[in-house]
Formats: structure tokens, C-alpha cells, sequence
């Protein structure tokens, strides 16, 4: 009988348009415009790879050419000089295949493709260089017998820090609005978790109240109702995740079946805020899909997925919101997998998600259980 039920529940959510457009469809669209309009902005100006340069030597430079060398021997350089004509070199520049064009003369200039870190980078190298080029030649003209012991000094790299890394995680600030956008299908997942209500109660659907009038015990419809929901978001979150991993090219880091259980345990987060509320009196389905639409959006935009500062700014005034707010629970339990390296908060989320679940399970049930009708 239960498999029978849940059978049929499958075959019910799937006939919800809701779920097609916004769990699918939905996602698919705004994820595309995310990582067209801010997730390459981190690679252009905060992301680092090593620089291309092309060096144009109007008079030969062999001091140049040693400097460049060395930097190139080091791990992770952060320069990779080509040297050709100035021709080649403004093409070069203009197809974007190098940042900068450094004219080599009795002092460096240079050229570049606009603002951003890897221009500020080559200026400071530039600057560097023709600061450094001047120390020395003033060193010669002066004192000649000093001069190699200010070239040593010169050539000596001072480093009071030690590169460490603090996670295995996904260290770009734009990856939260993709983290907001799968917090954001879970809560639109108590769209799925209203229609149990709906479709198991009488006085709000036609197939709640020929459920009502069946044999089959309201326990076990409601059961195999939550149930086919919960694998009908199972199976939406992970297309959500895949699409933004595997299609966008989105990193998150080494933990990624982490990132599907998250995913999963916060679609039944959703199912069971919209069961809750489905359960709640008589209100018109209408009404009570506004509310869920409502709520899920405000949680997202106090999580930060339409202002990327914004659950930063709540921390500070209302912190204790934060630890209440669906969105920004579920959008943490990614964020602890790319800020820590032990599992404690991560699992404290998710045991924040499953009982906030359960209470909303639990509430759901206790009003929903006992109703009567007078007539079907």
C-alpha cells in the first residue's frame, strides 16, 4: 500500500509546474547570469595566476633579461616575458593575450590593458625596477668600490611571511551568490512540501478530499506524500549542484560530496517549512504560495543573494538572526567547508538544518493529524 501511495505522489510532484520552473528552469538561468556578470570578475582583479608580459628591448638589456629569468625559475612566478617587435607586442596586447607591454630603454615604461591587480603588479615591477636601476647607478657614479655591496643588498628577498593555506575551499568572494542560489531552490522547495498539505487535506483540494474518503490510512498518505517530495527535491538540488560545478565551471573546492549531502539535507529543510505552512488553517493556496515565495526571498536577500554584504551587516546588528535564518544556515554549511579544515561547524549546520526541519515537520503533523469534516 505505502509503495503504491508513493507511486502516485511521484507522479504528482512531477505534474507541479512549480517544480519544473522553479527548481529547474529558474536556477539554470540566474546561475548562468551569476557567472556571466560576477564570477570571472575574482579571475580578472582578485585571483592570481602568473602575468604575461611582452618586453620590447629598444637597446639591449641584459640585466633586464636576468631579472626576468630568475623570476620565471621561481615556484608560482608571477611573470612570464615574451620578448618580441612593438608591433607584435600591441597585438599581442590587443588580443588580450598578454596584460602589458614594457618598453625596455635607459629606464623601463610600460603599457597596459587597464585598471586591475595585474596592471598594479607590473607598475610596482616597473617602479621596482627603474627605483632599484637608479640606486645603483648612483652607487657607481659616487663610490665605485661600493657598488657590489649595494647590488647585493639590492638583490636580497626579504620575506616576513609565510604562505599558508587555511582550507582546501574555494577562497573566491563571489562564490556565496552560488551558494545563496542553491539556499535559495531548498526554500523554493516548500512549494513541494505545501502541496502535501493541500493534496491531503479536504477542505483544500479535490484529491485531498477523495484521499479523506479512501481506506488508505491519512498516516501512510502523508508519509508517502513527504517522502516522494523529499526525493523529488533530492534529485532537483542535484541537478542544481552539478549544473553549477560541472556546466559553469563553478569551484567548490575538494568537498564536493559534502556539498550534496548540504544540498539535500537543506531541500528537506524547504519541504518541511512549506508543510508547516501548508498546514496552517484555511488560508487560500494562493496565499499561502505568496507567503512561501515571500519568506524564501527574504531569507535569501538577508543571506546575502542579491546584496553580498548583507548577512555581514546582520551579523553585526541582529547575529542571533543569522543562526535562525534558513538561507544563511544553509549557505554557512558550504562556507565552513571552504573556511575550515576540521568538520565541527559544518556539522554543526547541518544538525541546525535537520532540527529546524524536524520542528517543522512536528508542527506540521500535530495541526494537520486531527482534522475533521462535517461533510465530503
Amino acid at each position: 500500500m505505502f509503495l503504491h501511495e508513493l507511486k502516485y505522489e511521484l507522479l504528482v510532484c512531477l505534474r507541479v509546474k512549480e517544480i519544473i520552473i522553479w527548481l529547474i528552469l529558474f536556477p539554470i538561468c540566474l546561475g548562468a547570469f551569476f557567472k556571466m556578470a560576477l564570477y570571472n570578475v575574482y579571475e580578472k582583479d582578485i585571483g592570481f595566476s602568473t602575468i604575461e608580459v611582452a618586453v620590447v628591448e629598444n637597446s639591449p638589456n641584459s640585466t633586464l633579461h636576468t631579472v626576468l629569468d630568475n623570476i620565471e625559475k621561481q615556484d608560482d612566478a608571477f611573470l612570464k616575458a615574451t620578448y618580441t617587435d612593438k608591433e607584435e607586442a600591441e597585438k599581442l596586447l590587443k588580443d588580450k593575450e598578454v596584460s602589458g607591454i614594457i618598453f625596455s630603454d635607459a629606464e623601463l615604461s610600460l603599457i597596459v590593458d587597464g585598471k586591475g591587480m595585474r596592471s598594479t603588479m607590473l607598475s610596482d615591477f616597473v617602479k621596482t625596477y627603474n627605483d632599484r636601476q637608479r640606486i645603483i647607478m648612483e652607487a657607481i657614479k659616487n663610490d665605485p668600490s661600493s657598488a657590489q655591496s649595494v647590488i647585493d643588498e639590492l638583490s636580497k628577498e626579504v620575506s616576513t611571511c609565510t604562505k599558508i593555506s587555511l582550507s582546501d575551499g574555494n577562497p573566491n568572494y563571489y562564490v556565496q551568490y552560488f551558494y545563496n542560489l542553491i539556499a535559495m531552490v531548498a526554500l523554493f522547495g516548500s512549494l513541494t512540501g505545501l502541496h502535501i498539505t493541500i493534496n491531503n487535506q479536504a477542505n483544500l483540494s479535490a484529491l485531498g478530499a477523495r484521499k479523506n474518503c479512501s481506506p488508505v490510512p491519512k498516516s501512510i498518505s502523508t508519509l508517502a506524500s513527504i517522502i516522494g517530495s523529499i526525493i523529488i527535491q533530492g534529485v532537483c538540488m542535484v541537478i542544481c549542484v552539478t549544473y553549477i560545478k560541472f556546466i559553469l565551471k563553478v569551484d567548490f573546492g575538494s568537498h564536493l560530496p559534502l556539498v550534496y549531502i548540504s544540498a539535500f539535507i537543506s531541500g528537506i529543510l524547504g519541504i518541511s517549512l512549506g508543510f508547516f505552512v501548508g498546514a496552517i488553517g484555511r488560508i487560500k493556496t494562493e496565499l499561502k504560495t505568496s507567503i512561501l515565495s515571500s519568506v524564501s526571498l527574504l531569507s535569501c536577500f538577508f543571506s546575502g543573494l542579491m546584496v553580498g554584504n548583507m548577512k555581514v551587516t546582520v551579523q553585526k546588528k541582529l547575529p542571533w538572526f543569522n543562526k535562525i535564518n534558513p538561507a544563511a544556515v544553509i549557505t554557512d554549511s558550504f562556507h565552513c567547508l571552504d573556511y575550515y579544515k576540521d568538520y565541527d561547524m559544518f556539522i554543526t549546520k547541518i544538525i541546525t538544518m535537520l532540527v529546524m526541519s524536524a520542528i517543522f515537520m512536528l508542527f506540521g503533523f500535530l495541526i494537520s493529524r486531527r482534522k475533521k469534516y462535517a461533510d465530503l
